[in-house]
C-alpha cells in the first residue's frame, strides 16, 4: 500500500466534472445499456451494471431514466454500441487514453482524430501509449466519506492496493479481479461510493507547464464533450498555480 498520494488525481482536473447534466446523463445511460446487454439486466447479478447504476445515482440521475436505460438492452430496435479505445499524444508530450461507446466507428474515429489534430496532439496506433498505464479497478468516494486515516484503514481492511486522498475526495485502487469485492466491503464501511469502474492509471506522471497546459486542457475538454467519448485518462499533472493562471 503506497499510502496517501500528494498529487491530484490525474484522471480529471478541477471543473471537469461540471458538465451539462443532459450530456452526462446521455453518457451514463449509454454505459448502463451496454452493461445490461453484456450481462444480466439485474445490478445485483451484473458487476458492471451495478457500477454503472451507482455512477448514475451519484449524479442524481432519476430512477425512471436508469430503468429505461436497462430496458433498452433487451429492446429489439435498440442501438448497438461497441467499446472502442483510442490512444494518442497531447501537448507537452503527455499520453492520453480515450474510451468510447459508439454505434458508428467512422464518426467517432473522425471526431477523436480531429480533436487531437486541432489541439496540438496526435492520434497514435493501438498500444502506442497504453503500455505506460496499468489497467486497474477504481473506487471513488467524496471527501465527506471520512478523513484520510479512516478511509486508509477501511481500504486496507477491504483488501485494496492503494489509496489517494485530497480535498477532492478519495480514490481507492484495486486489481481488476478484486474491484467489486473491495467495493462491497467499502460500501459497508464508508457508505455508497461515487464510482466503481475500471480505469487506466499512469505509471509515471508528466508535469505540464503553462505553455502547454491551456491547449492540453482544451483537448481533454473537446474529447469529453463528444457524445461518444465516455472517459479520457492521462498521465498529466497540472500544478495548481498554472490552473489559477489559466482561470
Amino acid at each position: 500500500m503506497a499510502g496517501h498520494s500528494k498529487f491530484k488525481n490525474i484522471m480529471y482536473r478541477k471543473g471537469a466534472q461540471d458538465k451539462k447534466r443532459s450530456a452526462m446523463f446521455s453518457k451514463l445511460s449509454r454505459e448502463i445499456t451496454v452493461a445490461a446487454k453484456m450481462g444480466l439486466p439485474d445490478p445485483d447479478m451484473n458487476a458492471r451494471l451495478r457500477a454503472a447504476v451507482n455512477a448514475a445515482k451519484a449524479q442524481s440521475m432519476p430512477k425512471d431514466n436508469i430503468q429505461r436505460s436497462i430496458d433498452k438492452a433487451s429492446a429489439s430496435d435498440g442501438e448497438n454500441y461497441e467499446e472502442v479505445r483510442y490512444e494518442g499524444f497531447g501537448p507537452g508530450g503527455v499520453s492520453l487514453v480515450v474510451e468510447a461507446l459508439t454505434d458508428n466507428r467512422n464518426r467517432t474515429a473522425t471526431n477523436v482524430r480531429t480533436a487531437f489534430s486541432k489541439n496540438g496532439g496526435n492520434l497514435g496506433a493501438s498500444g502506442s501509449v497504453s503500455h505506460g498505464f496499468d489497467r486497474l479497478g477504481l473506487i471513488e468516494f467524496p471527501a465527506s466519506a471520512g478523513n484520510d486515516d479512516q478511509v486508509f484503514e477501511a481500504a486496507i481492511e477491504a483488501g485494496a492496493d492503494d489509496v489517494e486522498s485530497d480535498e477532492d475526495g478519495h480514490r481507492i485502487w484495486t486489481s481488476i479481479d478484486d474491484l467489486h469485492a473491495v467495493a462491497r466491503a467499502l460500501e459497508a464501511a464508508l457508505g455508497e461510493p461515487e464510482g466503481v469502474k475500471l480505469a487506466w492509471r499512469a505509471r509515471t506522471n508528466v508535469e505540464v507547464g503553462e505553455e502547454d497546459a491551456g491547449q492540453l486542457l482544451k483537448l481533454v475538454d473537446t474529447l469529453e464533450e463528444d457524445d461518444d467519448v465516455q472517459t479520457v485518462w492521462g498521465n498529466y499533472e497540472v500544478p495548481d498555480e498554472v490552473l489559477e493562471k489559466l482561470g
